[in-house]
């Protein structure tokens, strides 16, 4: 089997196990926005998805969890949902791509190298799939952030939020989801339906001992 195909399954999966801890991080993370005022030097916002936070200069942080699901403002909701659905297709990946890697355990065939590139082709499109539902709450949000900062109709005394360290870890994952689903697909490119070398090098020592023993048998 040519090593190209074991260095892209293996950084296939690599990047799939850490762009989906950084998905669960930015789905679970309070800063995706941050707002801070000249009024209270002291104090800063966080809002994430799931509560919003208010920190101060000494370190002290008071986190919030929102009230109501139906209240949430419909960018929050729709990233909520975005990110969840890309969290469980992440791990469904993950879950997928390490049994599928040629490296684990030991083929017995034509057979199994099929269902392991099977499994791989679904884990790869899985992590572009993945990729994408991340990258489109995170750019949305980002958008919506962009178009309120520069609002004009918004006198400059009100503050505005700002982008958090959320969006930046959410744009990082979809990147590594991205670049590991495109690794796996090529992987099962370039696999082809060759046998396992370690059953062709048993097949040739088997075959090897019966012609030795027929030579034997023929000379007595």
């Amino acid at each position: 089997m040519d090593q190209s195909v074991c260095i892209l399954e293996l950084l296939g999966v690599f990047f799939s196990i850490l762009a989906w801890l950084f998905s669960l991080a930015t789905n679970l993370m309070s800063q995706w926005l941050t707002l801070s005022t000249e009024l209270l030097p002291a104090e800063s916002y966080e809002l994430g998805l799931w509560e919003t936070c208010v920190v101060q200069d000494l370190g002290v942080q008071e986190c919030r969890p929102y009230d109501s699901l139906l209240g949430l403002p419909p960018d929050i909701r729709l990233a909520r949902i975005l990110m969840c659905t890309a969290t469980s297709t992440g791990l469904l990946a993950v879950m997928l791509a390490i049994p599928g890697m040629y490296v684990v355990n030991s083929c017995k065939g034509t057979e199994t190298i099929r269902a392991k590139r099977t499994m791989k082709m679904i884990a790869g499109i899985l992590g572009l799939a993945t990729g994408v539902l991340v990258i489109i709450p995170v750019s949305y949000i980002a958008h919506l952030t962009v178009l309120r900062f520069f609002d004009e109709s918004v006198p400059e005394v009100v503050p505005r939020w700002e982008f958090g360290q959320g969006l930046f870890w959410g744009w990082g994952a979809a990147l590594m989801h991205l670049t590991a689903g495109l690794l796996l697909v090529s992987s099962c490119v370039c696999l082809q339906d060759e046998s396992c070398p370690a059953t062709t090098s048993l097949q040739r020592h088997t075959t090897g001992i019966e012609l030795n023993h027929r030579k034997r048998t023929e000379y007595v």
